[in-house]
C-alpha cells in the first residue's frame, strides 16, 4: 500500500473503538494501581506539610476520568497511526508506546518536578511503571488492529 492510497481506505472506526476500549480497561487498571499503591503514599510521605496532598474526592475523580479518557484516545490513536505507517509488530508497538510515554508522562513528571511537587524517588517509581503501562497498551493496540480492523 502506498502513501497515496492509504487515504482511500475507510478508517476502521469500529475496530479502533473496540481496541481503545480494551486498551482503556488496561490503562485504567494500571493508573489506579500506580496511583493508590505507589504515587499517593509516596507523595504523602514526601510532603507531610501539605494538608491533604494527593487527595481522592469527587472532583479529583472527575478530572482523573477526563485525564484517562484523553490518555486512552491519545495512546490508542498515536500508536495505531504509527503502526499503520511503519508496520505492525511487537518492536514497533513498544517503540510507538515509548514515544507516546515520553510525550505524555516524561513531560508531565518533569513539569511536576520543576514545580517542586515531587521527588526524584517518586519519579523513579512512576515513570517506569507508566512506561510498562504504555508498552502493554501498545501491544494491545497492535493486537486490536489485527483482530478488529478488518
Amino acid at each position: 500500500m502506498t502513501a497515496t492510497n492509504l487515504h482511500d481506505q475507510p478508517f476502521p472506526w469500529r475496530g479502533f473503538l473496540w481496541t481503545a476500549l480494551i486498551a482503556g480497561i488496561w490503562i485504567n487498571i494500571s493508573e489506579v494501581v500506580r496511583y493508590f499503591a505507589f504515587v499517593m503514599p509516596m507523595l504523602r510521605d514526601a510532603f507531610p506539610q501539605i494538608a491533604d496532598v494527593a487527595p481522592m474526592d469527587l472532583g479529583v475523580f472527575a478530572i482523573w476520568g477526563l485525564w484517562d479518557t484523553i490518555l486512552v484516545l491519545a495512546v490508542t490513536g498515536a500508536i495505531w497511526i504509527y503502526l499503520d505507517r511503519f508496520g505492525a509488530g511487537i518492536r514497533n508497538s513498544v517503540l510507538a508506546a515509548t514515544f507516546v510515554w515520553a510525550a505524555i508522562f516524561v513531560i508531565l513528571w518533569l513539569g511536576v518536578w520543576n514545580m517542586g511537587l515531587t521527588t526524584p524517588s517518586i519519579i523513579a517509581v512512576a515513570l517506569p511503571l507508566a512506561w510498562l503501562e504504555l508498552a502493554i497498551a501498545g501491544l494491545i493496540v497492535n493486537w486490536g488492529r489485527s483482530c478488529f480492523a478488518s
